[in-house]
């Protein structure tokens, strides 16, 4: 295996996806090796439908101990066409459906940290066995950031040590932190370098991938600074660390997202975006029984608090009690409340609201080329797809101006340029509300609407700039 560079996550689209990290690691490796930068994945063997109806050859076969207990594990090659992606098969720790939740519980699983310790020095043991390793390993989020500490600290990785690593955070929510007293679980390390392992008395992965890391990005400019003062506890160390990060907007697989042939959308853009618009508008209509007179507000995405989704059901009662002109549809699963508060919302106002509890891609590509606009009350938005999904296929984003929304929706009242979106900068509903009223505003004026709409659709989001920064990168860190 000859490798400019191997991507490291737990998530990877189309194998395994609970969020943007998936699309991230799945679209980011393609560009580049259309640009002749050889790239590959590895991702765990998680019990997914894909993964599991998929062929797959053995690579290496190794064992890791955690305690008393010895796992043996196996890395398997992707026999399909796609770029190189490897799994790391553990029996008994990744061969479930779910990623990160136990369905049953509805929380996380209780052996994470196992399972996240197995993954790291499975591929670790693996690099060990390689006649080349790669080049550069670009470790993504919480779960990989072991790897740059041990790439340098691990007696037994010595080998490994010169390999440079960048080290992605995508959400900095998630840390991944555990007690010092759990420390014997991992292996051997040159103790004198524990501090880089340590924050506030925790063994916390995040903190040591941005200590140990080589070069440090996020996915957004806006997102990057953000974390400075906002990162839940780690602002100083990305204060010292700013020398060696960067903020590298996300991009869109303009292939997977196209409105000229996507399989999952009722009507194909052929020529006239009008007409593409309308048809699939009125696919939407037709099986959800909405007038196709008013707008349509779409939100699409994880039931979570960071998502802003607790604002939804105030601001879509406070809207429809006042006025009778638009129709909110909502797609997405996750906090068992807030699925609760949005179906009572629909009980509330059953012609003008609907509400879809499901993860369901296809569904998703539909929303996004048969609403007029979609919303993103996002109380943290590291980067923001949905957004970028919505805008490929002319339809208008309402976003909560944060993070990477902010870095990629400029309000339709800018003065300095043109606009072609809507944002609110102060997150409660009664800012929501203006936003969606300033929407509507725009919808009714039929010309003015049509030229924002064509605007939209032509913007360049694609991985193209983002993955000429990351060549840069890696270019730089070879030198």
């Amino acid at each position: 295996m000859l490798l400019d560079v191997l991507h490291v996550s737990t998530e990877y689209f189309p194998a395994a996806k609970a969020g943007g990290l998936a699309d991230v690691v799945g679209a980011l490796p393609k560009y580049l090796n259309d640009s002749k930068f050889n790239c590959a994945v590895i991702i765990p063997k998680h019990g997914t439908k894909w993964i599991k109806t998929q062929k797959w050859d053995s690579v290496f076969k190794g064992a890791v101990r955690i305690l008393e207990n010895e796992y043996e594990f196996s890395i398997e090659k992707f026999k399909g066409d796609a770029h190189p992606l490897y799994v790391v098969d553990i029996p008994g720790l990744f061969d479930r459906e779910s990623i990160y939740i136990n369905k049953d519980k509805g929380i996380g699983y209780e052996d994470e940290l196992e399972r996240n310790i197995c993954f790291q020095l499975a591929i670790l043991e693996w690099l060990m066995s390689l006649k080349k390793a790669p080049k550069v390993l670009h470790c993504h989020d919480h779960h990989t950031g072991l790897i740059p500490f041990y790439l340098k600290h691990g007696p037994a990785y010595k080998k490994l040590e010169n390999i440079p690593t960048v080290f992605t955070i995508h959400n900095g929510a998630y840390h991944g932190s555990f007690d010092w007293k759990k420390s014997h679980i991992l292996p051997t390390f040159d103790f004198s370098k524990r501090g880089l392992l340590d924050w506030n008395n925790t063994i916390n992965p995040l903190a040591t991938g941005i200590k140990c890391c080589w070069k440090l990005t996020t996915v957004s400019p806006g997102y990057m600074e953000e974390l400075k003062y906002e990162s839940n506890g780690l602002e100083s160390l990305l204060e010292n660390e700013a020398d060696k990060s960067i903020g590298v907007l996300n991009g869109i697989d303009t292939e997977v997202w196209d409105p000229k042939t996507d399989p999952m959308i009722k009507s194909k853009l052929k020529k006239s975006l009008a007409d593409f618009k309308k048809e699939n508008k009125l696919a939407l209509s037709s099986h959800y029984k909405f007038d196709p007179d008013k707008p349509i507000i779409t939100f699409i995405g994880r039931f979570a608090y960071e998502k802003g989704v607790q604002f939804l059901p105030d601001l879509i009662c406070r809207y429809l009690a006042e006025k009778n002109d638009l129709t909110f549809l909502v797609l997405g699963t996750g906090n068992k409340v807030l699925e609760t508060l949005l179906t009572k919302t629909k009980e509330l106002y059953p012609n003008n609201f609907d509400l879809v509890l499901a993860y369901d891609e296809a569904l998703a590509h539909q929303l996004y080329a048969g609403s007029d606009f979609l919303i993103m009350p996002s109380k943290v938005e590291p980067c923001g797809l949905n957004q970028m999904y919505a805008m490929r296929y002319g339809t208008i984003p309402i976003v909560h101006g944060v993070g990477g929304l902010k870095d990629t929706v400029i309000d339709v009242s800018a003065k300095t340029q043109k606009g072609y979106g809507f944002r609110f900068d102060q997150l409660n509903v009664y800012s929501a509300f203006v936003a969606v009223k300033r929407a509507v505003e725009l919808y009714q004026e039929k010309k003015k609407f049509a030229e924002a709409r064509k605007k939209v659709s032509g913007l360049d989001f694609s991985w193209n700039q983002s993955a000429k920064t990351y060549k840069k990168i890696y270019k730089e860190l070879l030198t």
